[in-house]
C-alpha cells in the first residue's frame, strides 16, 4: 500500500507541468465540456499503460533507439501542427454560445481520444518515460517483484487520472462563467501552443537526423 500512494503521488508530479497533452485536455474541455476533455486525458492514459506494460516485459529500450525516434519526432510535428492549425482555424466555430452553455456538442467523442492518443505517442512523451520511469519502476521491480511493479504502475496511472479528473473539472466549471469570445480566444491561444510544440519536435527531428548524417 505504501509503494502504491508514493507512485500516486508521482504519478500526480509528472501530470502536473504543462505539456502538448494538457494544452489539448483545457481546449477541449472549453469548447466541448468535461467528457471531451477527459476523452484526451484517456487517450495519454492509454499509451501511458502501454509503456508500463512494456517496461513490465522489458522492451522500453527499443524506444530510446534513434531509427525509432526519429520517425516519431516527425509524426508528432505534423500531427501537432494540424491541431494547432485547426484550433485557430476553428476557434469562432463549435463555441457554446453565453445563454447556452450547457447544449450538446457534436463533436465525436472517440474522435476526440483518438487525438489524445495520438498526441501521446511523442518521442518526449516516450523518452520521458524511458529516463524517469524506466529507472523509477525497474528498481521497483527488481527490489519487491512483479507484485510490487504491479501496484507501482496501478499507482501512477491513478495519479495522472486524478490530475486529468481535477483539470478537466476546474475547466468545465470555468467554462460555464466564461463568455464565448473568451473561449474562442483561449482556443486560439491553445492553437499557437500546439504548434509551438510542432516546431520544437520539428527542430528535434532535423537535430536527430543531422547527428546520425554527420
Amino acid at each position: 500500500m505504501e509503494i502504491y500512494i508514493k507512485f500516486v503521488l508521482i504519478g500526480l508530479a509528472i501530470a502536473m507541468p504543462v505539456g502538448a497533452i494538457t494544452v489539448e485536455m483545457t481546449k477541449q474541455g472549453l469548447r466541448n465540456g468535461f467528457m471531451h476533455g477527459w476523452a484526451v486525458g484517456l487517450g495519454g492514459m492509454t499509451v501511458d499503460a502501454g509503456l508500463i506494460l512494456a517496461m513490465y516485459f522489458g522492451f522500453a529500450s527499443l524506444l530510446s533507439l534513434p531509427y525509432v525516434q526519429i520517425p516519431l519526432w516527425l509524426a508528432g510535428a505534423g500531427f501537432l501542427a494540424f491541431l494547432g492549425y485547426d484550433s485557430i482555424r476553428n476557434s469562432e466555430l463549435n463555441l457554446v454560445s453565453t445563454e447556452g452553455k450547457n447544449a450538446k456538442t457534436n463533436k465525436s467523442f472517440w474522435k476526440t481520444y483518438r487525438n489524445g492518443l495520438l498526441v501521446a505517442v511523442s518521442p518526449g512523451n516516450l523518452i520521458f518515460w524511458i529516463s524517469v520511469f524506466g529507472t523509477v519502476l525497474s528498481d521497483s521491480y527488481q527490489a519487491s517483484g512483479k507484485l510490487s511493479f504491479i501496484f507501482a504502475g496501478l499507482g501512477v496511472l491513478c495519479g495522472i487520472l486524478l490530475h486529468d479528473v481535477g483539470l478537466v473539472s476546474i475547466v468545465s466549471i470555468t467554462r460555464k462563467m466564461m463568455s464565448s469570445k473568451m473561449i474562442q480566444v483561449v482556443s486560439a491561444l491553445a492553437g499557437v501552443l500546439l504548434l509551438g510544440f510542432a516546431v520544437y519536435f520539428l527542430y528535434k527531428f532535423v537535430l536527430a537526423v543531422w547527428l546520425i548524417l554527420s
